[in-house]
């Protein structure tokens, strides 16, 4: 029904924001990463929006870019993810990022998101493995495979968990460590990894 909105930003709370358009004010319920786009009240906004359809509700959800509303669509598409649930993961996770979670089997990554438990995300890691491809920046998901299957010595499991313990997920710290040359020491490992991830923030 709805493609698109542009309009003037009237109101914004932690999940939601209300673009006045043509002197009616639709609230759009969004993620914290799209919250953190839009500028703030008086200013002109395009979101890219999805109509959910219930019995007693209809609700809007508007994304600053078309790959977080591909994203979230196909988010809900899994089996026990609502709408409510696909927000908090693209809250906490951007397209590209999720993208790597799921190719790594990164579950941690994924229940960082509030109200998502271990085995919803295995389902998402399960169901998606395959299509959010699309959504990756950096590496592609095979890639993101090959790279963590390079992750099978001692020095490279001790390399991840120093980092993990950093507060770098699991994605993060076996796809920089997977890129390595498999003849460094743990310190060299830790060192050029970090420097690796600090060049990605």
């Amino acid at each position: 029904m709805f493609y698109s909105l542009t309009g003037k930003v009237v109101h914004t709370d932690e999940s939601s924001v209300a673009l006045s358009c043509s002197g009616v004010a639709f609230r759009c319920y969004t993620s914290f990463n799209t919250l953190c786009k839009i500028g703030s009240t008086g200013e002109t906004v395009t979101l890219y929006t999805y109509l959910s359809v219930r019995e007693d509700a209809l609700d809007l959800f508007g994304f600053a870019d078309t790959a977080e509303l591909d994203c979230f669509k196909i988010l809900i598409g899994v089996s026990g993810v609502g709408p409510k649930a696909g927000l908090a993961i693209l809250s906490r996770l951007t397209p590209d990022k999720l993208s790597q979670a799921v190719a790594c089997g990164d579950v941690k990554a994924i229940t960082a998101a509030q109200g998502v438990g271990p085995k919803i995300a295995q389902r998402i890691i399960v169901e998606l493995k395959d299509k959010l491809a699309p959504f990756s920046t950096g590496v592609s998901s095979v890639g993101f495979s090959d790279v963590a299957q390079n992750i099978s010595g001692s020095a490279e499991n001790d390399a991840v968990d120093a980092l993990m313990s950093l507060g770098f997920s699991r994605s993060e710290a076996s796809l920089a460590v997977g890129k390595l040359e498999k003849n460094l020491s743990l310190d060299d490992m830790i060192k050029q990894a970090l420097l690796s991830l600090s060049g990605n923030l």
